[in-house]
């Protein structure tokens, strides 16, 4: 893990010395920026996959109420149905999730190495590191403790958080106009019975973009803008593949 470490502190400082003649002292915060775009291009391509998928399991709706209808009080036959549908339409109900697994591994490494005094038994000099008067390797409280929310630090986790609110309010916007345009049918589990507190999560889904805020506020400054970079992309990539999924009767006008 450490030679890996190394590794990996070598190519954010190799990026870093790359940008450094365009942003200066700010460049190791641009080559995190530089290398979160680099692994939302890679996973690009299994995110359109998923919105592909997320379109064809709108299409799939009323057949799985009928299959419900049909084999609710039948439990094994019920999800045996459900496969073998989604089996014959070529859809994975986990295809969703893989853009967001895939992803997390660069962000607990960008987490790791700011928040390692040493690396590979050397000093780990990226934390001295800084976008503009704030420390890559230091968090909210530490900006607080030395000159509050309008010191020179607090005011870069300012700007970060109003980016922050600003595209959660711009998602959250996205996502209520595209569940009301494409009503779901309500979850239920494989006796055909709802699931409990599936209404509730389903009410709070719109708010989940908010919820970075607090983890910009937990996290090393370095990962804090992993964070607001991968979820801007995120809002603007959403934003492309589900155009057509915000206006009643377009949701399945074609796949992204």
């Amino acid at each position: 893990m450490s030679a890996f470490m190394s590794a990996f502190a070598s190519l954010v400082g190799s990026l870093a010395d790359l940008l450094q003649p365009f942003f200066q002292t700010a460049s190791t915060a641009a080559a995190i920026v530089l290398f979160t775009a680099l692994v939302r291009l890679a996973v690009h391509p299994l995110s359109r996959a998923a919105a592909r998928g997320q379109k064809a399991r709108t299409k799939l709706q009323p057949q799985i109420a009928a299959l419900r209808e049909k084999h609710g009080k039948n439990p094994e036959r019920m999800q045996k149905a459900l496969m073998e549908l989604h089996t014959a339409e070529k859809v994975s109900p986990l295809s969703g999730c893989l853009p967001s697994l895939l992803q997390m591994p660069a962000f607990f490494l960008l987490y790791h190495l700011f928040s390692s005094t040493r690396i590979g038994g050397e000093p780990n000099a990226l934390l001295s590191h800084r976008l503009f008067e704030a420390p890559l390797g230091e968090r909210w409280h530490d900006a607080l403790a030395d000159g509050g929310v309008f010191g020179a630090q607090g005011l870069v986790y300012l700007a970060l958080f109003l980016i922050v609110a600003a595209v959660a309010t711009f998602s959250y916007g996205r996502t209520k106009r595209q569940m009301a345009a494409n009503p779901m049918t309500p979850a239920t589990g494989p006796d055909g019975q709802p699931v409990p507190g599936m209404g509730a999560m389903t009410k709070l889904i719109p708010l989940m973009s908010f919820m970075t805020l607090f983890t910009v506020a937990f996290v090393p400054l370095a990962a804090a803008l992993y964070v607001v970079t991968s979820t801007t992309w995120t809002a603007i990539e959403r934003a492309f593949l589900y155009r057509d999924m915000t206006a009643p009767g377009t949701a399945m006008a074609g796949a992204a």
